[in-house]
């Protein structure tokens, strides 16, 4: 294994386990006020600065070389992508957190590439195997165990969260599909600072709409969490998912980031306090399983090529 093969492991491991954070910083912010609007606007704000200057940057030495910027259709079909991928999959992924826990939010949005694989399917000319059916199957499967194991004791909460964090994943599939064509000619970095600025300036409107004004206010120790999920959970991450990509296939990023539930789960187990029962164990794995299951298939079904795709959500 060469040099930089190895960085690539490293930088996508890292950026899948800082990734898993979030959803402690969010708990952690809850136990101060539950506030997923505010929560949102102060991660997205935090994030903002990074995210323009990676435009800024992209735009500035595209003019230095002399080469052409993207025409103004890709802007705009990128702001919209980002508005679906990270605006709205994010207001369903704090807003769900609010019901659930940190565990079962985790292996909700697991579940995305199968969403991925089955919308891509039925609109956009997608092939599914038998391999693929197996590992979202056992995937779906452990999902519904932990589901069922928190379901006498949430009882209408777990719904909710459940069906809110499904519709995150649900539109960050979508954004997937979609952002894959835009990136082809806008490239990575340019891409998702577009995108996620887009959502970031969203997300604060948002905000200062259902909340009648501008009062930003809150406790320091919430200040010092969105500091904390803006920084550690989204910026950071997100640009060393990108590293990784860089250096390794997007099929070993994806087995790579198996270890996301089990950073989220662990930390919430040390960290929030949260019980972790055999039935947890057990769906956990299948969720898991089910996951690398469908990556080897996919692995098996395109050949290993090295590309560059956008960050994954938690960014929601």
């Amino acid at each position: 294994m060469n040099r930089q093969t190895l960085l690539g492991y490293v930088y996508a491991a890292t950026g899948a386990a800082l990734f898993s954070t979030k959803a402690i910083f969010i708990k952690l912010a809850y136990m101060e006020r539950v506030d997923a609007p505010l929560m949102l606007a102060l991660r997205m704000a935090t994030s903002l600065p990074f995210f323009l200057g990676a435009v800024i940057w992209v735009v500035w030495k595209a003019k230095r070389d002399g080469k052409p910027l993207p025409p103004r259709r890709l802007w705009i079909s990128a702001i919209l992508a980002g508005c679906l991928g990270y605006y709205l999959s994010s207001l369903l992924d704090f807003e769900g957190l609010i019901y659930i826990t940190a565990q079962l939010e985790r292996l909700v949005l697991y579940t995305y590439p199968v969403m991925v694989l089955v919308i891509g399917w039925m609109f956009f000319g997608g092939r599914i195997t038998w391999m693929s059916v197996l590992g979202s199957a056992v995937t779906y499967a452990g999902l519904l165990l932990v589901f069922l194991k928190a379901l006498p004791e949430g009882g209408h909460d777990v719904v909710i969260g459940t069906v809110l964090v499904l519709g995150c994943a649900l539109t960050f599939a979508i954004y997937q599909l979609l952002a894959k064509k835009f990136i082809t000619v806008m490239g990575s970095l340019l891409f998702t600072g577009v995108a996620l600025s887009a959502s970031a300036v969203a997300c604060i409107i948002h905000y200062i709409v259902v909340s009648g004004g501008v009062d930003f206010s809150a406790s320091h120790r919430f200040y010092w969490l969105a500091f904390g999920c803006g920084i550690f959970a989204t910026v950071l991450p997100s640009f060393l998912v990108n590293a990784g990509l860089s250096r390794v296939t997007a099929q070993s990023n994806a087995m790579i980031s198996s270890i996301s539930p089990i950073v989220t789960i662990s930390l919430a187990v040390a960290v929030l306090g949260e019980s972790f029962t055999i039935f947890d164990a057990i769906g956990s794995a299948m969720v898991i399983a089910g996951i690398a299951i469908f990556a080897v298939a996919d692995q098996k079904r395109a050949p290993a090529k090295r590309e560059t795709l956008p960050v994954e959500i938690e960014a929601a």
